[in-house]
C-alpha cells in the first residue's frame, strides 16, 4: 500500500519536471494548444457535488473579509443599516441570477470558464476575456494574503503578547512591519500547500469553514447588538451622503454598482465549479444562497464597526485592526482564526483556482493547474502586495438567448471548428463589450479624480454595471440576430460530453468510450 502510494507521488512530481504538459490525446482534443487533462470535460468519477457542497461553498466565499470592506464602502457614502441592508439584498439577488446560470453551463457540459468562453470570444478572441480575469484573480488573491497574515498576527500575539514587540528592521515606507512579513510568509506557504490540492478534495476544507465560521459572525454580530444597546449611530443614525456631487438616488446606485461588482466576478468564476456537479447544478434553492447568506453577513460588520465607534471611539472597517484591539486573549484568536480560516477559503475560491484555470487555457501545452497555482503563488510575494494595499457580460446572452443553451462541447477544442469564427475571433462578442466598457470611461476618470468635469456622464457611472451588462447584451443580441448570424455555431442539438468515463491502461495508452465512437491514441510524453 505504501509503495504504491509511494510510486503515484513520484509518478505525479515526474510529470511536472518535464517542460510540457503531459498530453493525452484523445476524444476531446486532438491538440495540446487547446486541450489538457484539466481542461477537458470533467469525468463522470470526480462529479461528486450535491446542493450541500454549494451551499458550504456560497458560505465560504461569502462570509469573508472582502464582504467586510465592500459592505463599509456603501456605508461610507453616508448610509445607516436601514439603507444599506436593502442595497445589499438586491445587489446579491441580481448577482444569484448571473451567477446560477453560468453555474448551470459549467455543470451541464463540465467544462471551466476558459473552455466555455471559446463558445462566444472565438478560439483566439477568447484569450484576452482569460487575460482580464487571471489578472483580477492575481491582484485579489496577493492582496488577501496580506490580510490572512495579519489574522495570523493576530492570532500569535493572543497565544504570546510578547510577539508584540517583536523587533521591526524594515522603513516607516514600507507598507509592513517584520513581525507582519513573517506572518505573511508563514501563511503564504500554508495557503499554497493547500492550493496545490485537487479542488475536489478540498470539499472538507468547504463544509469546515461553513460549521465554523458562521457562528463567529453571528458570535460577533450579537456582541455588537450587546455594547451598543441596539446598533450605535451607524444602525440606528439617519443618512448623511457623503459625496459632493450625487444626491441619494445616485448613491445608492452606486453602493449598489458595488456590491454587484465584488461578486459579479463568481459569474465567470462558477463554471470552474460548477462543472463538479453531480446533478447538472439542479434546483432553485441555489439562486438563494447568496442573497441570504450575503445578507446575513452583511449585518456582522456594520454592527462591529459601528461597536467600534461606540467602545473605542473611531469608525474601523479593517477587521484585523478591529481584532487587534480586542481585550480578550482568548476572542482575539478564535476570532484571528476563524477570519483566517475565511480568508483562506475565499482566497482559493476566488483567487487561487479561477486563475489557475484561466491560465491552463491560455497554454496547456506548457501550463496545467498544478503549474498555475505555483505561478500565483510566486506572484503574490514578488508584487509586494502590501505596498497594493498602502498605496490604494456577454456570457450571459450568448449561452441561454443567441443559442439556446446548445453547445458542441467537442468543437471547443478543436483548431478550426465551428467557434473559430473569423481568424480564430467572433468580433460580435468584442463589439458588444467595446459598447458597453466605452461610456464608462468618463465616469471612471471621475470617480478618480473628483475634481474632472466630464458634463453627466458620471451619472451612468453609478449604476456602471447594470448599464454596462445590459448594453452588451442587447448589442450581441441585435448582431448575432439581424446583422452577422453566428452561422455553424448555431446547433440544432447540443452536443454533451461522454457519460463514460475514460480508460488509460498501463502502457499509457488512451481509450475513449461513449457508445458511438471509440478509438485509442498512444500518449506522446516531452
Amino acid at each position: 500500500m505504501k509503495a504504491d502510494y509511494r510510486s503515484r507521488a513520484r509518478a505525479s512530481v515526474a510529470s511536472q519536471l518535464h517542460w510540457r504538459v503531459p498530453f493525452i490525446a484523445g476524444f476531446y482534443g486532438n491538440s495540446p494548444r487547446w486541450s489538457n487533462k484539466d481542461l477537458d470535460p470533467v469525468p463522470v468519477k470526480m462529479r461528486t457535488c450535491g446542493g450541500l457542497d454549494y451551499w458550504a461553498y456560497w458560505t465560504s466565499d461569502m462570509l469573508a473579509p472582502p464582504l467586510a470592506s465592500t459592505v463599509s464602502s456603501v456605508r461610507s457614502l453616508g448610509f445607516t443599516a436601514r439603507e444599506t441592508i436593502p442595497i445589499v439584498f438586491f445587489g446579491f439577488a441580481i448577482c444569484s441570477c448571473v451567477i446560477t446560470l453560468t453555474a448551470k453551463m459549467g455543470a451541464q457540459y463540465s467544462i471551466a470558464f476558459p473552455v466555455l468562453v471559446r463558445s462566444i470570444f472565438g478560439m483566439y478572441g477568447s484569450y484576452f476575456a482569460i487575460t482580464v480575469k487571471a489578472f483580477v484573480a492575481t491582484m485579489w488573491t496577493a492582496i488577501l494574503c496580506v490580510q490572512a497574515g495579519a489574522f495570523l498576527q493576530c492570532c500569535l500575539e493572543a497565544i504570546w503578547p510578547n510577539f508584540k514587540q517583536f523587533p521591526n528592521h524594515l522603513s516607516p515606507d514600507a507598507g509592513i512591519t517584520s513581525a507582519g512579513l513573517l506572518c505573511f510568509f508563514i501563511y503564504w506557504i500554508f495557503q499554497t500547500l493547500l492550493a496545490l490540492m485537487p479542488i475536489q478534495k478540498l470539499r472538507i476544507l468547504f463544509l469546515v469553514k461553513a460549521v465554523i465560521v458562521p457562528p463567529t459572525f453571528a458570535a460577533l454580530f450579537l456582541w455588537a447588538v450587546i455594547v451598543t444597546h441596539g446598533g450605535g449611530p451607524l444602525v440606528t443614525g439617519k443618512a448623511q451622503i457623503t459625496n459632493s456631487y450625487m444626491n441619494t438616488a445616485f448613491s445608492a446606485l452606486t453602493g449598489l454598482n458595488a456590491i454587484i461588482g465584488l461578486f459579479s466576478s463568481m459569474a465567470v468564476n462558477m463554471p470552474d465549479f460548477g462543472r463538479f456537479s453531480k446533478n447538472g447544478f439542479n434546483g432553485y434553492h441555489q439562486f438563494f444562497a447568496l442573497p441570504v447568506i450575503g445578507t446575513f453577513g452583511a449585518l456582522t460588520p456594520i454592527f462591529v464597526s459601528s461597536a467600534h465607534e461606540v467602545v473605542w471611539g473611531n469608525f474601523e472597517w479593517y477587521m484585523p485592526a478591529v481584532i487587534n484591539d480586542f481585550d480578550s486573549r482568548a476572542a482575539k484568536f478564535f476570532v484571528g482564526f476563524c477570519f483566517m480560516l475565511a480568508t483562506i477559503g475565499n482566497q482559493i475560491a476566488a483567487g487561487t483556482y479561477p486563475f489557475s484555470n484561466d491560465v491552463t487555457g491560455l497554454c496547456p501545452k506548457y501550463i496545467n493547474i498544478f503549474r498555475a497555482t505555483l505561478m500565483i503563488s510566486i506572484f503574490c510575494v514578488i508584487s509586494t502586495p502590501w505596498n497594493i494595499i498602502k498605496n490604494a457580460a456577454g456570457l450571459w446572452l450568448s449561452f441561454p438567448v443567441t443559442r439556446n443553451r446548445k453547445l458542441d462541447v467537442h468543437e471547443l477544442y478543436k483548431d478550426h471548428g465551428i467557434y473559430h469564427y473569423t481568424y480564430g475571433i467572433n468580433w460580435r462578442a468584442f463589439a458588444a463589450f467595446g459598447a458597453g466598457f466605452v461610456p464608462l470611461i468618463p465616469g471612471f476618470s471621475k470617480s478618480i479624480s473628483p475634481g474632472l468635469n466630464v458634463g453627466g456622464s458620471w451619472k451612468i457611472y453609478t449604476f456602471a454595471w447594470l448599464f454596462g451588462f445590459t448594453i452588451s447584451v442587447l448589442t450581441y443580441y441585435v448582431i448575432c440576430q439581424y446583422i452577422s448570424p453566428l452561422g455553424d455555431a448555431l446547433i440544432d442539438e447540443a452536443v454533451l460530453p461522454s457519460q463514460t468515463d475514460y480508460v488509460t491502461t498501463d502502457d499509457d495508452s488512451y481509450e475513449a468510450k461513449d457508445g458511438l465512437q471509440a478509438h485509442t491514441r498512444e500518449v506522446h510524453v516531452v
